[in-house]
């Protein structure tokens, strides 16, 4: 599958939630898109329900079907709870800590910034938006990309304080990455545990 670029507002009708686009939008149409989507559909079955789930991961963070598999088998070999760890290595991907730092309005905006060569870490500039951020690195904004206007829209007004695994230095418009975040502070609302199911079968 290649990387979604249709409406945003589709995928969250398909989920019933706010996964790429405006809340206000989904709050408008409930019930899924297309020609029949407001009428009674048949029971999701076991399986649907946890494909619907890995879905929803892949979409909410922006990862390509090999690269989610692959984080899974990685999250599968170390030790701890599959799941858990599963989202906090989504986490830990470059884009989205640019995007939790309010760097830039949603993950797809934090990954053109990425891609653009407008983010450090530590220093070095890095345009690879699945870089795996490590516990003690710096992500900050590069020195000549500080003025663009999607980053200071995007910094205006921000609450740093909701992510309390990075601390957000305002002078050097960079946040260091202080520890991968436990499951209870992680706000999205995906079942990690439907997602290790469906890879068991």
């Amino acid at each position: 599958m290649a990387r979604y670029t249709g409406p945003k507002s589709r995928i969250d009708r398909r989920f019933g939630e706010a996964i790429l686009g405006n809340p206000k939008v989904q709050a408008k149409r409930n019930f899924p898109p297309g020609q029949h989507g407001n009428n009674r559909r048949r029971k999701t079955s076991e399986y649907g329900i946890m494909l619907a789930e890995k879905q929803k991961a892949k979409y909410t963070y922006g990862v390509l079907e090999k690269q989610f598999r692959n984080m899974f088998e990685k999250a599968a070999r170390t030790s701890g709870i599959t799941g858990v760890i599963l989202l906090q290595n989504l986490e830990s991907r470059l884009d989205n800590v640019v995007y939790r730092l309010g760097i830039a309005p949603t993950r797809r905006a934090a990954r053109q910034l990425v891609n653009h060569k407008h983010i450090v870490v530590d220093g070095k500039v890095v345009g690879i938006p699945s870089y795996s951020v490590k516990p003690g690195q710096v992500v900050g904004v590069r020195e000549r990309s500080k003025s663009l206007e999607v980053v200071q829209e995007a910094l205006a007004g921000f609450n740093h304080s909701k992510y309390p695994w990075i601390e957000w230095d305002e002078s050097q418009k960079a946040g260091k990455y202080l520890h991968k975040p436990e499951r209870e502070d992680i706000p999205e609302t995906i079942k990690e545990q439907l997602i290790v199911e469906l890879y068991s079968k």
